[in-house]
């Protein structure tokens, strides 16, 4: 579970909340079950007409990925690679087909296994490269349903909102009663506003990250499978692996391989 979601959800709700009820207002003031069906309704009804069914079937998998973190170890992966790297060039490419289920990632088990299927160095990086694509394109189609869906609400806030106009300004005959039913009237907008820059945004970029982490695994992944294949030697191989992560995680290995 990735804590800083939730966390971040949490203080998001608790600080606009919050910042209501210490100005004096009442939170029965910020309920409205009419608004609410409006600005998620309405929301919800326009993201389905923007994309096709199969995309929307992701999108529990998708909302599961915001709160879900999975872990992308880079310096262990480098770690893996100049062992099999080693293990190669003593043994040769073919001796890697035992080591095949013990390799958990799938992109990964796949490149591996074209390698010792002797496939030939231009179509595998082709291939690999092809499947890094599909699988960007596919967090992508995440991103886009959450951006959109936070690029509609505000607007079904203000529908709301010059709905609720409507009908108060159609009921007039009662001045006393005009204030507070302005007052409901604008809260669609809150909810709209609210919704978008609270939930759907955030959760679109937090999968922009999620997917920037995964192409940079799956990228480092690549260029050690080709170097593999090439029959580079494990400490070159290490050198250009190293250039995927920052000068902290570099010391980190080291300290680390220091340590075996």
């Amino acid at each position: 579970m990735d804590i800083a979601t939730i966390v971040g959800l949490i203080i998001g709700f608790a600080g606009v909340v919050g910042g209501f009820l210490l100005e004096g207002g009442l939170i029965d003031a910020l309920v409205s079950e009419t608004a609410f069906c409006i600005v998620v309704g309405g929301t919800i009804g326009a993201t389905v007409i923007s994309f096709s069914l199969e995309e929307l079937k992701k999108v529990p998998a998708f909302t599961k990925e915001a709160f879900v973190e999975e872990k992308y170890d880079l310096q262990g992966l480098i770690q893996e690679m100049v062992s099999l790297a080693n293990r190669a060039r003593r043994e040769g490419l073919l001796s890697l087909e035992q080591k095949l289920k013990d390799v958990d990632d799938a992109f990964l088990r796949r490149g591996l296994q074209l390698v010792v299927d002797g496939v030939e160095s231009s179509r595998l990086r082709d291939m690999l490269e092809t499947e890094i694509y599909c699988s960007n394109q596919r967090a992508k189609t995440g991103v886009e349903i959450f951006e959109t869906a936070g690029g509609y609400a505000p607007t079904m806030g203000i529908i709301g909102t010059v709905m609720g106009l409507v009908n108060v300004l159609g009921n007039i005959s009662n001045p006393d009663e005009l204030g507070p039913s302005i007052a409901i009237a604008f809260i669609a907008t809150l909810y709209g506003i609210g919704t978008a820059n609270l939930i759907w945004l955030p959760i679109a970029a937090k999968l922009k990250v999620r997917n920037k982490k995964k192409l940079l695994y799956k990228e480092l992944a690549l260029e050690g499978i080709m170097s593999l294949q090439a029959g580079e030697a494990s400490s070159l191989m290490r050198e250009k692996l190293l250039a995927f992560i920052d000068d902290a995680e570099r010391k980190l290995l080291e300290e680390e391989e220091g340590r075996l």
